[in-house]
C-alpha cells in the first residue's frame, strides 16, 4: 500500500477516535493485531464491546467507504474479535461490529457511524 493510503488511513483512524470519544465510547485498543489481521479500534459503548473498522476515502468515485467491508473482511474481523475476547476473558460480554465511514477527510469530512454493521461471521 502506498504511503499516501497509509497516511489517509491514519488520518481517518485519528478522526474516528475523536468522533467515538465524543459519542462516549471508551477506547480500549487501537490497531490490535492478530495472525488474521488487524482490528482498527476496540471500544466499549456502555457494556458492549465494539470492534470498529474505519474506512476512509477522499471521494465516493469508487463507492462509499463502508462498502469495502466485504464478506472476507467481516470474517477476518469476526475471527480476530474472538481471539481478542478469549485473550481478555470477555467471551460473556455483549459484542458487536461497527463501521466508521469517513468521506473527504481533508475538508468538510462526512463521518458516519454504522452500529451493528454485520453479524459475527466465523466461517
Amino acid at each position: 500500500m502506498p504511503s499516501d493510503n497509509l497516511d489517509l488511513a491514519k488520518i481517518g483512524e485519528d478522526m474516528a477516535l475523536e468522533f467515538l470519544k465524543n459519542k462516549d465510547y471508551k477506547i480500549l485498543e487501537r490497531n490490535f493485531r492478530t495472525i488474521l489481521g488487524e482490528l482498527d479500534i476496540i471500544a466499549k459503548d456502555k457494556e458492549t464491546i465494539c470492534f470498529i473498522e474505519v474506512k476512509t476515502r477522499t471521494s465516493d468515485k469508487f463507492g462509499l467507504p463502508q462498502e469495502s467491508v466485504n464478506r472476507l473482511k467481516q470474517r477476518k474481523m469476526s475471527q480476530s474479535a474472538m481471539i481478542y475476547l478469549k485473550d481478555k476473558n470477555l467471551l460473556e460480554k455483549p459484542a458487536r461490529f461497527d463501521v466508521v465511514s469517513i468521506l473527504n477527510p481533508q475538508q468538510d469530512a462526512k463521518i458516519d457511524l454504522i452500529q451493528d454493521a454485520f453479524e459475527i461471521n466465523a466461517y
